[in-house]
């Protein structure tokens, strides 16, 4: 299975096409979309969804995880953030993928085997998982390499779930 992991935001979004094949994980490909903050706020959006119909274009994920907002101090950002998943959820629709979203807690949870693990553990584990030479450089790509894990370790939970039921 092949999953497109993003960790949204406007000026940076974070991105990971994950694939399981025989229990084990590839990343395909990862980064971070990042948008000028002298763009209007509309074209930023804009180069963000072309981008991710490019990615999805390009390696054919079967669905579509993303972060659940966390709440911010911050209000301006956490408006900033659910425009972007906005865009993100928009983009899962219209290309008929199905789309997963998991609160940060799920996605500790499921890479660090503890919800309420350090970031620190968190991208470690992700570097395990994948069987990276080196940690992301940055917090977002990793975050969305992680989310796209969580999808694939909670749809193996389900699958145990559902195949242990008669």
């Amino acid at each position: 299975m092949r999953i497109l992991g993003i960790d949204p935001g406007v000026a940076i979004t974070g991105y990971a096409v994950i694939e399981e094949v025989g229990g084990e994980f590839k990343c395909l490909v990862s980064g971070c979309i990042r948008t000028a903050a002298d763009l209007l706020p509309e074209r930023r959006l804009q180069a963000i969804h072309n981008q991710i119909v490019d990615l999805i274009r390009d390696h054919n994920p079967q669905a579509l995880a993303v972060e659940k907002i966390f709440f911010s101090k911050n209000v301006r950002t956490a408006f900033q953030v659910g425009e972007a998943r906005g865009v993100i959820m928009l983009i899962a629709a219209n290309s008929g993928m199905d789309l997963f979203q998991y609160t940060p807690l799920q996605v500790k949870q499921a890479v660090a085997g503890y919800g309420k693990a350090e970031k620190q553990q968190v991208q470690k584990m992700v570097q395990m998982l994948l069987k990276l030479k080196q940690q992301p450089a940055v917090d977002d790509e990793a975050d969305a390499m992680a989310v796209a894990l969580c999808h694939l370790q909670n749809r193996r939970w389900q699958d145990a779930v559902k195949g242990g039921r008669p």
